[in-house]
């Protein structure tokens, strides 16, 4: 485990990478001196993240789409905003924590998330049609002092990256930012609906740097948006936008596709108006049949769910598309390996406190308020997880809830696991009655595209680090340690 004084050394010798990296990416001839910049991260990161390592050098070529989005990004972004979050989003989280996050999981045999999901309160000031928030009401809240213990706590294990969900995060604004004032080496990415979003707050966020936002934006056209979050909501975010793109901040959108928005969240005039208002990334959710009365009639079809496979590919892709990272949860469970939950990648804590699998899945044996964070981690339910995964080699049918619904049933029977429904609990057996069917309908889908990307049915890494079993994967990196001492030298 590296010491306080090794960690102190190793973030400042990142910082002044980082340093050089942006300032290769800015001013004259930025063009040549970006591939100095790209060299040194390679040899930063080839033991962790080889994959992302690849898309860098094949994206970043003179002239493409990416290089202007990376030059965009120098020109928009804050200075301080943009070097702290990749300071501590890059570094503390997704390089040092990755590392002792699987450092730890191996000698606790656990798994130790290296992103925590967590509400500050199931408060929320909007009503949205369908929102499993909206059944809670505003009864629930983590104190300022539970979540300050579980972010400390966290990061003893190497946790970097805080996703606040909720309700709405921004209900708590002031101690979002206290937090994130407390907290100045930590990344934090709020999931909101922007309602709440000020001139005050942004010039907070600027002066902070280590704050995010992935806003909910469900259509380019006002009226259908606000026909299901409420009059004036989409005016609401663009003026949020507005908002932080004039303080330099860094933003991206939200986007839950269900069987009647598909094709108009992912259309060309959604991801034009996207990029117009100066957004990085578009993070799509796959609509689960969760919470008292939700419907599975409003899961996408095969049909659906194959057109997203397709097009989130297309928008990203190093040539045509649109500049900016579009990401579906669902579909691009390859590229992290299948299902992130029950700790794997992360996991998720209500606004009662209850340690869950997955923000989707609410079924678990501890709570934070309970006891130790490392204790909550070792619950039946995450061990299950861990003993069982993965479910198929089929990384498009990646969810136990899903597409494999009787795993779940049988993991929470195995676990003793209790239902952390806030309203009406539910039975694992009801949830896999509701997505059978869905399940059975796209494993054919499933099936033909996995194959004809993966004859083998498996997918194989080819760089040398993600077909490792975690054991070889730390000590590959610890082995690599004097290499990269010699380039951040």
């Amino acid at each position: 485990m590296q010491s306080k004084i090794a960690h102190a050394a190793e973030r400042k010798a990142f910082s002044v990478a980082i340093d050089q990296i942006l300032k290769a990416g800015s001013g004259e001839d930025r063009e040549k001196k970006l591939e100095h910049g790209v060299s040194m991260a390679e040899k930063l990161l080839k033991d962790v993240a080889p994959g992302v390592v690849k898309g860098i050098k094949t994206g970043l070529k003179p002239g493409s789409k990416w290089e202007r989005w990376f030059f965009d990004l120098i020109d928009q972004t804050d200075p301080h905003v943009l070097r702290t979050a990749i300071l501590n989003g890059g570094y503390e989280a997704g390089f040092r924590g990755f590392r002792t996050c699987m450092e730890n999981a191996e000698d606790l045999g656990c798994n130790v998330p290296w992103i925590i999901l967590f509400d500050p309160t199931s408060a929320c000031n909007k009503h949205c049609v369908g929102c499993w928030a909206a059944d809670y009401g505003n009864r629930l809240n983590l104190t300022y002092d539970e979540c300050d213990k579980l972010i400390c706590e966290s990061k003893a294990l190497g946790t970097h990256l805080f996703m606040l969900t909720g309700g709405e995060p921004l209900v708590r604004k002031g101690d979002v930012l206290k937090l994130a004032e407390k907290h100045d080496d930590c990344l934090f990415n709020i999931f909101t609906n922007a309602s709440l979003v000020d001139e005050a707050f942004c010039q907070k966020v600027q002066e902070l740097g280590n704050i995010v936002f992935s806003v909910s934006l469900e259509s380019y056209e006002a009226s259908v948006n606000d026909g299901r979050r409420g009059a004036g909501s989409f005016e609401e975010v663009m003026h949020a936008f507005d908002l932080m793109h004039a303080h330099g901040l860094l933003y991206g959108t939200s986007t839950c596709y269900t069987r009647a928005n598909t094709e108009r969240v992912s259309s060309d005039q959604f991801f034009q108006l996207l990029v117009d208002k100066g957004c990085r990334w578009a993070w799509y959710f796959h609509y689960m049949p969760v919470g008292e009365g939700a419907s599975a009639d409003l899961m996408p079809t095969p049909e659906q769910r194959e057109y997203m496979f397709h097009r989130i590919r297309e928008v990203r892709g190093f040539e045509g598309g649109y500049p900016i990272f579009a990401m579906d949860f669902q579909n691009d469970g390859e590229f992290v390996g299948g299902c992130i939950a029950g700790g794997r990648i992360y996991c998720h804590v209500n606004a009662r406190g209850d340690v869950e699998p997955c923000v989707f899945i609410h079924y678990s044996n501890a709570n934070i308020r309970d006891g130790a964070w490392v204790d909550c981690l070792k619950q039946p339910m995450f061990q299950a997880y861990r003993s069982r995964y993965p479910w198929n080699d089929n990384m498009l049918q990646p969810c136990p809830m899903l597409e494999n619904p009787t795993i779940l049933p049988e993991m929470v029977k195995e676990a003793g696991a209790h239902c952390t429904e806030y309203v009406t609990p539910v039975t694992p057996e009801s949830i896999e009655e509701r997505t059978a069917p869905y399940a059975a309908s796209w494993a054919p889908t499933a099936n033909k595209l996995w194959l004809e990307e993966h004859p083998t049915g498996k997918k194989v890494f080819n760089d040398g680090v993600n077909d490792l079993e975690p054991e070889e994967k730390v000590r590959r990196m610890k082995a690599n340690d004097e290499e990269r001492e010699a380039v951040l030298d």
